[in-house]
């Protein structure tokens, strides 16, 4: 069986290595396009703070987190040792204490084993944790919670896949039809037949499927992220820090913080690093952790989050397309869901039945004008 993926992020990525380790024949083609998600996400993997009330969406979050160490596992068999992963611990903060109460108190009730040991830090305590950090904040520190480079780690999964014998492609790829069955690519041009086509194209999904005759309601959302250094410090064990709000601050190796980021729906693919996204970043991030300020700014990346206007992902057969499945949606929790995502889309195209129950996250059809057909 020949199976080809379009889209090479983390959930592409993932998709092709576990499917290569099943043995299965893949191709994975990617158009190396500027904004891409992956490449510019923070990495926060801590799901079990999320407020989110969707029980099917926590069950996929959560698993995403959970499954990481057994991913880990498997590349480091593979001889990947360069993953950029790391539990290094999160911390919710705050110069609230009732907040403080609160947020110990939802956290607590996930009763999650991968959260590891949940304690309730000092001011002092929790600036001893992460030194920037404002004198007057304390924090909850959640033992399990991790980062990850997902430039690093797909990197990983794309070599992995690569050794189990898959193929990449670099190019602008489309699903070529007979009928209403996908059978195969076009890459630039040049035709590529395949048993089964796996769109992973983030918030280029729509644009892929609209060639096609289909629609997508993924559309892009920009996030401005910056990454700093502090030289001479040691921010290997430094937690990641979740303030209220969506903002935050992820530590990583080499005296290296990063500082995120905005939400911007609207921009479309504008990549661009904007004035107000620098200050709302800056703004945000030396409020709480005024140390900060002395850290050399030393890049912002840009990256187009696919963006629903629900918080469930989609992942499945794309209904009207025999031999189409595809995963998109993730949002801002791509780098959390996108390696589990991966696992998940692979069980699918090869038969076997999934960890999680996917019917929550299909693709339900509704007819528009002319002949598109658009996809939940």
């Amino acid at each position: 069986m020949q199976t080809i993926i379009i889209g090479a992020g983390i959930l592409g990525a993932s998709t092709a290595f576990h499917l290569a380790a099943a043995g299965a024949n893949v191709t994975i083609v990617d158009a190396i396009l500027d904004g891409r998600a992956t490449a510019a996400g923070a990495g926060i993997i801590c799901p079990w703070v999320s407020g989110a009330e969707d029980a099917a969406f926590m069950r996929l979050y959560t698993g995403g987190g959970e499954y990481y160490p057994d991913l880990i596992a498997h590349l480091t068999e593979a001889g990947e040792t360069e993953t950029g992963y790391r539990k290094s611990g999160a911390m919710l903060v705050s110069g609230d204490t009732k907040e403080l109460d609160w947020l110990e108190r939802m956290t607590r009730s996930r009763h999650a084993a991968a959260m590891g040991t949940v304690t309730r830090l000092t001011p002092h305590e929790a600036q001893r944790a992460f030194p920037p950090l404002r004198h007057d904040f304390g924090g909850v520190h959640i033992e399990g919670g991790a980062r990850v480079d997902g430039r690093l780690l797909t990197a990983s999964l794309l070599r992995a896949a690569e050794r189990l014998g898959a193929k990449r492609r670099i190019g602008h790829a489309k699903p070529v039809l007979s009928g209403r069955r996908s059978v195969g690519v076009d890459i630039d041009g040049e035709s590529l037949p395949a048993d089964t086509v796996v769109l992973t194209a983030g918030a280029w999904g729509d644009a892929v499927l609209r060639t096609i005759g289909g629609r997508l309601p993924v559309e892009p959302q920009r996030g401005q992220i910056l990454h700093l250094r502090l030289p001479g410090q040691d921010t290997r064990d430094w937690p990641v820090i979740l303030p209220p709000g969506s903002h935050y601050i992820v530590p990583f190796d080499d005296g290296r913080v990063v500082a995120g980021a905005t939400r911007e729906t609207g921009a479309g693919f504008d990549y661009r690093v904007t004035a107000a996204g620098q200050h709302e970043v800056l703004t945000e991030a030396l409020h709480v952790a005024p140390g900060l300020g002395e850290a050399t700014l030393i890049e912002t990346r840009i990256g187009f989050r696919p963006a629903t206007n629900g918080i469930r992902p989609m992942f499945g057969w794309v209904p009207g397309f025999e031999g189409l499945a595809l995963g998109n949606g993730l949002g801002a929790a791509g780098l959390t869901i996108g390696p589990f995502g991966g696992r998940l889309l692979a069980d699918l195209v090869l038969g076997r039945t999934p960890t999680i129950d996917l019917a929550p996250f299909g693709l339900a059809v509704r007819r528009e004008s002319g002949s598109a057909i658009a996809l939940r």
